[in-house]
């Protein structure tokens, strides 16, 4: 690729791009670039959502650069809020540690383990905060002289800060730090361009001035959008019961997919495929969503998984028929509709399984119930949506 082409293949569908001439210079230059993208592992799983970016990490690998995969480990004890309307829950340094390991693992399966670098951030923020850091002009503590050049008003201007004050939610000085911590990884690592998600930008811009304060060039931020998940609606969350997991199993991860509606299929095809856009709005929306439905198996599982996968969609789906393969869940007597819907794990809690009851998504031997107490003799097929089956019993 020339220099025209690498900046366009590494910049599509990004939200957020400063500053284009200084991607294009740094592209155009021949250096092996430091991309950086910073993760703060306070769940161990991971989404598609979160695979939008690192895919983006993943392009610049491809043309040759560096990726370094920034472990919060320091920062994830502190807790950014990032659009949400509390702060994170403060987490062990063991748990943290533990949901590194799995998060890693995972990234892997998108990341080249070739041009990959994995650094935990308390190995230069432990002595940023407690004074062995040497600020350029600055006082003997690096923190100390870097919150002399960040002013509150700027800080305050995050939306999620604004939001939280308007409701008189609490903002703990830590938070108001966060931005700092962030900004000085991108100082220790001397990165050329920080990725994250458009929730980012104020920390990615903070992570420009700091570096520039300490002499260096400042840093290229490419931000992209949240994935909107499945229903639609929200952005993808493993709380929102929206997501499609990277651990989830390919014919769970196909159907997941395949339920997503025609518009959202476009988006996901631009943020999670290499897919030419034009040729995906041609082909018949069926098809075109099957299509994304298997490159995301095959990118995860492989392509005989996917392949297979697609074999049980069509089974079920296009010819009626019922999975060849379904767990059996036995019941007490006395269990209700939702309680089966729970006791199955269909439903992350009994009040989303009584909601899923109430909109009609669930189906006994074919017909649509609602909320009563089971009964039936020998074995029943609950359907939750279109895609979840299980064989029911009475005990």
């Amino acid at each position: 690729m020339n220099a025209d082409e690498q900046f366009a293949h590494v910049t599509r569908g990004c939200v957020d791009l400063v500053n284009a001439d200084d991607l294009k210079k740094k592209l155009s230059s021949g250096k092996t670039l430091t991309v950086k993208l910073g993760a703060d592992p306070t769940s161990p799983d991971l989404h598609l959502g979160h695979s939008v970016v690192l895919g983006k990490m993943r392009a610049f690998q491809d043309l040759g650069h560096n990726g370094v995969l920034v472990i919060g480990d320091f920062t994830a004890s502190i807790g950014d809020p990032s659009g949400r309307d509390s702060t994170r829950p403060v987490l062990s340094i063991e748990k943290i540690r533990e949901n590194a390991k799995t998060y890693t693992e995972q990234a892997f399966k998108i990341l080249d383990p070739q041009k990959t670098e994995i650094r935990f951030n308390s190995e230069w923020l432990v002595p940023f905060v407690g004074g062995n850091g040497e600020f350029k002009g600055g006082t003997a503590c690096g923190l100390l002289s870097a919150l002399s050049k960040i002013t509150v008003s700027q800080v305050l201007e995050r939306e999620d800060f604004k939001n939280r004050m308007a409701q008189g939610s609490p903002i703990s000085m830590l938070e108001i730090l966060y931005p700092v911590f962030q900004g000085y990884d991108s100082v220790a690592l001397k990165a050329d361009i920080e990725l994250g998600g458009s929730d980012q930008i104020f920390n990615l811009l903070v992570g420009r001035g700091m570096q520039k304060d300490y002499g260096q060039e400042a840093q290229v931020v490419l931000t992209m959008p949240l994935l909107v998940g499945t229903d639609g609606a929200r952005k993808m969350s493993k709380s929102y019961g929206n997501y499609v997991g990277l651990h989830d199993e390919p014919g769970d991860m196909f159907g997941k997919v395949m339920s997503i509606s025609d518009s959202l299929m476009l988006s996901y095809y631009e943020l999670l495929t290499a897919e030419n856009i034009d040729a995906v709005k041609a082909m018949h929306p069926m098809e075109a969503k099957k299509k994304l439905a298997g490159i995301i198996v095959a990118r995860f599982h492989g392509d005989a998984a996917a392949k297979a996968a697609l074999d049980g969609f069509n089974n079920v789906f296009s010819k009626h028929e019922l999975p060849q393969e379904m767990q059996t869940v036995s019941v007490p007597s006395g269990t209700t509709v939702s309680g089966a819907v729970f006791a199955a794990g269909f439903a992350e809690s009994k009040k989303e399984a009584r909601r899923l009851v109430e909109q009609g998504g669930v189906k006994l031997n074919g017909e649509k119930i609602s909320e009563t107490v089971l009964a039936f003799e020998g074995k029943a097929v609950l359907q939750v949506g279109r895609r979840r089956f299980c064989e029911l019993q009475i005990q």
